[in-house]
C-alpha cells in the first residue's frame, strides 16, 4: 500500500520562511530610508550651494561700487578677517551709503546706513538683515575676507592683519557653509574675488 505524503510547509519551515521574509523586507526599508535622508542631504547642499553662491554675489556687486563716502571718507572704512565697512551708492540716488558686513557666530549680517543730517554724517542705526546662515568660518579659522595688495598676480599671500588700508586692491569674500556637522564629511566652501574700483592708486 502506497501512502500519500502531505503536501504543504511545516511549521518550522513557515517559520523560516517568515523570518527570511522579514529580514528582506528590514533590508529593503533600510535602503530606501537611506536613500531618502541621502537625497535631503544632497538637496540641502544644493541648497546651501545656491544661497551662499547669491551671499557671495550681493558681496561682490556691492563692492564694485565702492567709492568715497559722500563726507569724503576713504571708500573702505574697516578691513578685518570677518568684518568689512564701505562706501557705494547701492540705490542711485546722489548718496554714497555705509555698508556693512559681519560675522556674528554663524550668521553674516548686512548692515546699511544712510547719511543724513546737516552737515551730513553716518550717524543713526543700521538698517541690519541677516543673508546667511550656517557660516563656520570662526570654527575653521578661516577669515571671511582676505585683502591683497596691486602686487597680487593669483599666488601671494593675503595682506596680514593689522593692515593698512589704502594698500587693499583686491578682496576675497570666502564662505564655509556647514547645516549639519554629522552630515557632511567637510563644510561647503565658496568664494570669489573682487578688484576694488575707485581706490586711492600709489
Amino acid at each position: 500500500m502506497i501512502k500519500k505524503r502531505n503536501s504543504g510547509f511545516t511549521l518550522i519551515e513557515l517559520l523560516v520562511a517568515m523570518g527570511i521574509f522579514v529580514l528582506i523586507a528590514m533590508a529593503a526599508s533600510w535602503l530606501i530610508m537611506r536613500g531618502f535622508r541621502y537625497n535631503g542631504i544632497i538637496w540641502e547642499q544644493l541648497q546651501s550651494q545656491n544661497d551662499g553662491r547669491r551671499v557671495v554675489q550681493t558681496l561682490v556687486d556691492d563692492l564694485r561700487k565702492a567709492e568715497e563716502s559722500s563726507v569724503g571718507g576713504y571708500p573702505i572704512a574697516t578691513a578685518e578677517d570677518y568684518n568689512l565697512v564701505f562706501y557705494a551708492n547701492i540705490d542711485d540716488d546722489s548718496m554714497r551709503e555705509r555698508l556693512h558686513f559681519w560675522l556674528d557666530d554663524t550668521t553674516v549680517k548686512r548692515g546699511v546706513l544712510k547719511p543724513s543730517g546737516n552737515p551730513l554724517s553716518y550717524t543713526g542705526v543700521e538698517d541690519v538683515v541677516e543673508i546667511a546662515h550656517y557660516v563656520v568660518n570662526i570654527e575653521e579659522e578661516s577669515p571671511l575676507f582676505l585683502y591683497y595688495d596691486e602686487s597680487y598676480a593669483g599666488s601671494e599671500d593675503a595682506l596680514i592683519q593689522p593692515l593698512d588700508i589704502p594698500d587693499i586692491r583686491i578682496i576675497r569674500v570666502q564662505l564655509e557653509l556647514e547645516k549639519d556637522p554629522t552630515e557632511t564629511p567637510v563644510p561647503l566652501h565658496i568664494e570669489s574675488m573682487v578688484q576694488v574700483r575707485n581706490l586711492k592708486q600709489n
